[in-house]
């Protein structure tokens, strides 16, 4: 062996782990290596139990019994190894009545993952332990659960029999409610033309230059036309009723000054007051200038009926009508009274139809029940409420009280507020619709897809909108309320800058034909259901090219969710398991924004964004971190300055993902570019 050899093999011997010894029957070392020297400053003669870790002794003559009668492979023995435990794996063969050792020793990680090891199958066994108790706990209570499903069965059956002829009874009310109010507008209009005769005729009578008549023949003429009024008055009550409860009184809106209202008011109730009166009619405005914007005409009616329902039960006092600002931005109108009054038990009855309380002036002026009846339906109809404060033999103060603006016309000012700020990130859809829950419902459905609603209810307000914008699409109602739509249909399809703009048209009549011959690219009866008009908008408004979106997500469930939100929108989903799948892909299909998840099987997110950062062809991509895990501060710091928006897995919704994506894609001046300004004067 040369010099060379000699020093290669001491290498070899300072560098092993492994040693050998051999022990008698009594555990008394006979022989050892020179490793066993070095690793274990052992010596021959010297016993092997003396060398064992406290605690390991018992193990040590374990061994040297069991191998005195047949091989031992992968014993584990704790030795002193200066004045330190440490492990050795020994194998163990019987060799002339001894034992023959060959050990290793065991690095200290290693000896600390197996007592982790041994650790955590302890508190496996305890957590099976526990879940097969909780297992039977389960059991039992899905068997107590089953038993409660079968009683809630059963009284669901009751429920819903008892729902099926509740739901049978409510369909008959409202058909005999349709009948009834169908019946009470025609007979009421029939009512009309005779009465106008009949009041015609009377005045006819009455006027002396077509003749005088006899005192007795005047007197009678008197009281025809006195019950001709009579009547006209119930039919108009009547048909106005009717009109409110069928849903179908139309309200116009329009902003005045009240101190003017009730100065033209007090012209209209001073006729209500007979010449030989001894009630005195007084008005007060209110004390600072005070503006209503409602329907001035129903308001109107309201109030002088209230007037009018004093007039006939005042002898004698003041009826005083007032009106001054109430909380809460209301205005309160009062029409007080020195009548009859009314008992407390029928404050709210004389609010139900055709209801008369009894009294001598009752008996006297007669009536026709409906006008309290309808001036509280027209008050609700308004927005507000119409109560009442009495006393029997004191009088009566009716109260009404309205919001300043009408709420219709407070979330109409909403909707078209919300319409004037255009969006970038949203393609705009004209919509032409009088229905004012109509137009809220398109906002609502169309939003979720991404689209901005420019709302008009006129044809006028239509074409002032045109002027401003080009929408990606329109919505049109052709039967609005005074006027049709279909002119400004065929405008619209005959105009060099507008005939691309595709239009949806949607009415309640079936006139495909006429809207197909004018141009009109859809064309559906109402009710419109959601999903078909999100799919059918962004196909008609898909325009430029399509915009490519990267999911990078380890969990197949979550790309497939975020697929099925994105599902029918124009983007072009591309899909990545792992960062640097991800990446490459990225860099090879240039997407026009990334989703990311936080999580990732082989490299973390910031991998990822600090990849795609450092290539110049990624570097401008935006990126929208999506996550289910708790962010550090720190990492949320950084992740706010490096990404677009920053999702939550579990609250993420079609609308939110749409917006942030639109958002995320108009601030890299990648978003859509259906919606633009366009010159008003061509």
């Amino acid at each position: 062996m040369t010099p060379l050899d000699d020093r290669a093999s001491g290498m070899v011997d300072a560098l092993s782990r492994e040693l050998a010894l051999a022990c008698d029957a009594h555990g008394t070392v006979v022989w050892r290596d020179e490793r066993a020297a070095r690793l274990l400053g052992i010596t021959p003669g010297q016993s092997l139990r003396s060398l064992a870790s406290a605690g390991s002794e018992g193990k040590v003559e374990k061994l040297l019994v069991q191998a005195r009668d047949e091989a031992v492979d992968g014993w584990e023995l704790i030795l002193q190894r200066d004045h330190k435990p440490t492990t050795f794996a020994f194998r163990a063969r019987p060799h002339e009545g001894g034992v023959v050792l060959v050990g290793s020793l065991v690095p200290e990680d290693y000896g600390t993952a197996l007592i982790q090891v041994g650790t955590t199958l302890g508190e496996l066994a305890a957590l099976h332990r526990e879940t097969e108790r909780q297992q039977h706990e389960l059991k039992r209570r899905a068997e107590e659960l089953a038993r409660l499903n079968r009683e809630l069965e059963e009284s669901n059956r009751g429920v819903r029999s008892l729902h099926a002829a509740l739901d049978e009874k409510a369909e008959s009310l409202q058909r005999a409610s349709e009948i009834k109010s169908r019946v009470v507008a025609n007979v009421s209009h029939e009512f009309r033309t005779p009465l106008h005769s009949i009041l015609g005729l009377s005045k006819v009578l009455l006027n002396p230059l077509n003749g005088s008549l006899a005192p007795e023949q005047e007197k009678q003429v008197q009281f025809i036309r006195g019950s001709a009024e009579a009547l006209f008055e119930l039919v108009n009550d009547l048909l106005d009723l009717s009109k409110v409860e069928s849903g179908k009184t139309a309200l116009r809106h329009s902003r005045f000054v009240v101190s003017d209202f009730m100065s033209a008011l007090r012209g209209m109730t001073r006729p209500l007051l007979p010449p030989e009166s001894q009630v005195a009619l007084d008005f007060e405005g209110p004390a600072e200038p005070l503006e209503l914007e409602t329907d001035e005409a129903k308001l109107s009616q309201v109030v002088r009926n209230l007037v009018s329902n004093a007039v006939k039960f005042t002898e004698s006092g003041a009826i005083t009508v007032s009106v001054a600002p109430g909380p809460r931005d209301t205005v309160v109108f009062t029409v007080k009274d020195t009548g009859i009054g009314i008992a407390p038990e029928n404050h709210e009855r004389v609010f139900e139809e055709f209801i008369q309380v009894d009294s001598h002036l009752q008996r006297r002026v007669k009536g026709t029940g409906l006008g309290l009846t309808l001036a509280r339906k027209l008050t609700e109809l308004l927005g507000g409420a119409l109560t009442v404060r009495s006393t029997l033999g004191e009088g009566s103060t009716f109260v009404i009280t309205l919001p300043r603006v009408h709420p219709e016309v407070s979330e109409m000012t909403g909707l078209t507020q919300r319409s004037q700020a255009l969006d970038p990130g949203r393609s705009p859809v004209l919509v032409l619709e009088d229905d004012r829950q109509t137009l809220f419902l398109y906002e609502k459905y169309l939003a979720r897809s991404g689209f901005q609603v420019l709302p008009v209810r006129t044809v006028e307000d239509a074409r002032k909108v045109m002027q401003r914008v080009r929408p990606a699409a329109m919505v049109l109602d052709v039967m609005l309320e005074g006027e049709t739509s279909w002119s400004f249909l065929a405008e619209m399809k005959n105009g060099e800058q507008t005939r691309d703009i595709p239009i949806l048209v949607v009415t309640v009549t079936d006139r495909e034909q006429k809207a197909r011959a004018l141009g009109a690219d859809e064309f559906w009866l109402k009710p419109v259901d959601e999903l078909r008009l999100q799919k059918k908008l962004t196909s008609l408004a898909r325009t430029g090219p399509v915009e490519r979106l990267l999911i990078i997500d380890d969990d197949d469930v979550h790309r497939y969710l975020l697929k099925q939100l994105l599902k029918d929108t124009s983007y072009q989903l591309l899909e990545a398991s792992g960062g640097r799948e991800g990446v490459r892909i990225a860099r090879e299909s240039a997407p026009h924004l990334v989703f990311l998840d936080f999580v990732l099987p082989d490299i973390t997110a910031f991998d990822v964004l600090d990849e795609l950062k450092a290539d110049p062809r990624t570097r401008d991509i935006p990126i929208i971190l999506h996550t289910s895990h708790q962010l550090q501060e720190p990492e949320r710091a950084r992740l706010a300055r490096e990404t677009s928006a920053i999702l939550a897995k579990h609250t993420l919704s079609r609308e939110v993902a749409i917006t942030r994506i639109r958002d995320a894609l108009t601030k890299a001046g990648l978003g859509h570019r259906d919606l633009r300004e366009v010159n008003p004067r061509g």
